[in-house]
C-alpha cells in the first residue's frame, strides 16, 4: 500500500463529463481506477498514516483555495514503463502547484522526493506505447481550444493498493 496527495479538481460539469469522455477512449490504464485528478504527492510506501497526514495537515494549513486554467495538452513520456501519457498542463496555477508540490516534500517526505524526475503539474487524460499516437491526440486537443478553469479548494489524502483508491483524510484549504 502507498499514499498519495490528490487534488480532484472544481469544474463545471460540462468540462467534467469532456475530460470522462477523452479519458473514456484513450485512458486506458487508469480511467476505471481514479476520477480525473493532479497528483500532489507521488506514491509514499512505508511511512506511518498518521504521520504522513499529520505532515500534510502542518505544511497546507495556510494554504488558501486556488484557482487554475488547462489550455494545452502534452506527450509525456512515464518514468516508470514503456507508455506514453497525455496531460493536460495548467497555463495558470502551475506555480502554485508546484510550489505546493515542494513545500509538502519538506521535512518527513525530503528523502522521498525523485528529483531526476521533473514534476509537472497536469491532469491526465490518456496513455499509449505508442507515442505518435498521444502526439495525434495532444495535438487535436490543442487545435480545438480546449479551457477548462477550475479551483483546487481540497486535497485528498488517499491509499493506494491493488488498483483500488481509497480516501484516507481530505484537507480542506482555506
Amino acid at each position: 500500500m502507498s499514499l498519495l496527495v490528490l487534488a480532484y479538481p472544481a469544474i463545471e460539469k460540462k468540462d467534467y463529463d469532456w475530460l470522462q469522455s477523452v479519458r473514456a477512449k484513450y485512458d486506458e490504464r487508469y480511467f476505471k481506477i481514479i476520477e480525473p485528478h493532479f497528483t500532489i504527492v507521488f506514491p509514499v510506501f512505508d511511512m506511518d498514516e498518521k504521520v504522513f497526514i499529520d505532515h500534510v495537515q502542518k505544511v497546507t494549513k495556510n494554504i488558501k483555495t486556488f484557482y487554475f486554467v488547462l489550455r494545452c495538452s502534452q506527450v509525456v513520456k512515464d518514468s516508470f514503463s514503456d507508455y506514453y501519457d497525455i496531460f493536460l498542463i495548467p497555463e495558470e496555477g502551475y506555480r502554485i502547484f508546484v510550489k505546493l508540490h515542494d513545500s509538502l516534500y519538506t521535512g518527513i517526505l525530503e528523502k522521498e522526493l525523485r528529483i531526476d524526475i521533473p514534476f509537472i503539474p497536469h491532469l491526465g487524460i490518456g496513455n499509449n506505447k505508442d507515442s505518435f499516437a498521444c502526439k495525434n491526440i495532444a495535438d487535436d486537443i490543442n487545435n480545438k481550444g480546449v479551457e477548462i478553469v477550475g479551483a483546487v479548494n481540497k486535497l485528498d489524502i488517499v491509499s493506494y493498493a491493488n488498483d483500488q483508491v481509497k480516501l484516507v483524510q481530505q484537507v480542506f484549504l482555506d
